[in-house]
């Protein structure tokens, strides 16, 4: 009798596959919010920050604290110069330089002109004024326009002795009023020369005054008014008399001859240390009895007129020395 060993059934399975009924687990393994709270927390340590920098009393001028760019994976500073250099806009030359001589008025537009700039004029009065336009627009550029934003300013600042001049045009002075203005503006006072003489007179059928004249009857006119009274003032003394009479008469009791005008020669603007330029004013001499006494008064012919005129020759001085177009009026774009 032979003894069999029964051998177990074989496995129905291939050989080599392992099947799996969950996934593995193993030792160090993270789940995914994890993974992203690692992410999210790499991200945040390569992200620069800012920092506030204390440096107050470090130095004048100063803020309190100085913001700077921190890279925190490199533990350094990010520099950020160049950027903010890049990003700054060019800077413009702006404003209005205001000068008060006609010298001072050509030497700085010579420093700061180009091709575009321009001279523009206000010749009339009450406001004279010459402003050159350095950025005004280049000639014949039609596509690129400029500001117009940087300019110089010469505004004709005008001499006290002007001033009181025209102030006084039509005024009425009594005799010792007029004999004091006189004295006080003889130097602005000048002989006419032979143009005037033959224009004026004419004109106004009278005779022109010298200096001496004019100031001798301020001192010293004694003048019959209408009836019986006689007025004379001597500025020194202080002296007066009045007499009225039934014509116009000296002290010596003789018709007496008074200039009808005279000129005027005085510089309207400031000149620094240059020597000034003057206009000359055909002045009109006039005398009425008001209130018992004798009152003088003086009219300036056309002043305006000759005003206008010097600020033109300053204009055309201006564009010469310059070499710049110059025209009278005023640039399209505001200052």
């Amino acid at each position: 009798m032979t003894d069999k060993t029964t051998s177990p059934p074989p496995s129905e399975e291939p050989a080599g596959e392992l099947l799996l009924t969950s996934p593995p687990t193993f030792l160090g393994s993270v789940e995914g919010a994890t993974v992203e709270a690692i992410a999210a927390l790499a991200r945040e340590g390569s992200v620069p920050t800012i920092l506030q920098v204390p440096t107050k009393g470090l130095g004048p001028d100063l803020p309190d604290n100085v913001p700077i760019l921190w890279d925190r994976h490199a533990q350094k500073p990010i520099s950020l110069l160049e950027e903010v250099r890049a990003a700054k806009p060019p800077l413009e030359r702006v404003g209005t330089a205001v000068v008060t001589t006609l010298a001072s008025f050509i030497e700085l537009t010579n420093r700061h002109k180009d091709d575009g700039s321009a001279i523009f004029a206000k010749t009339a009065w009450p406001e004279p004024k010459l402003t050159a336009v350095i950025d005004y627009h280049m000639p014949g550029e039609t596509k690129t326009a400029r500001r117009g934003k940087h300019r110089i300013a010469y505004p004709f600042p005008l001499t006290d002795e002007f001033k009181v001049w025209v102030a006084g045009h039509g005024k009425t002075f009594k005799q010792a009023d007029f004999a004091e203005f006189m004295e006080e503006h003889a130097a602005e006072l000048a002989a006419p020369d032979q143009y005037e003489i033959n224009t004026f007179e004419p004109m106004f059928k009278e005779r022109f005054g010298t200096p001496a004249e004019i100031l001798d009857l301020s001192r010293h006119l004694e003048v019959n008014v209408g009836a019986k009274m006689k007025s004379a003032v001597r500025n020194a003394s202080g002296e007066r008399q009045m007499v009225f009479e039934t014509e116009h008469t000296g002290a010596n009791g003789q018709p007496i001859d008074i200039p009808g005008i005279f000129i005027v020669s005085v510089a309207p603007f400031l000149a620094g240390d240059a020597e000034p330029e003057v206009v000359r004013i055909p002045a009109r001499l006039r005398y009425r009895a008001a209130g018992g006494e004798v009152v003088w008064f003086y009219q300036l012919y056309r002043w305006e007129f000759f005003l206008r005129e010097r600020v033109q020759d300053d204009l055309a001085r201006a564009a010469k020395e310059t070499s710049l177009p110059a025209f009278e009026g005023a640039p399209e774009m505001a200052a």
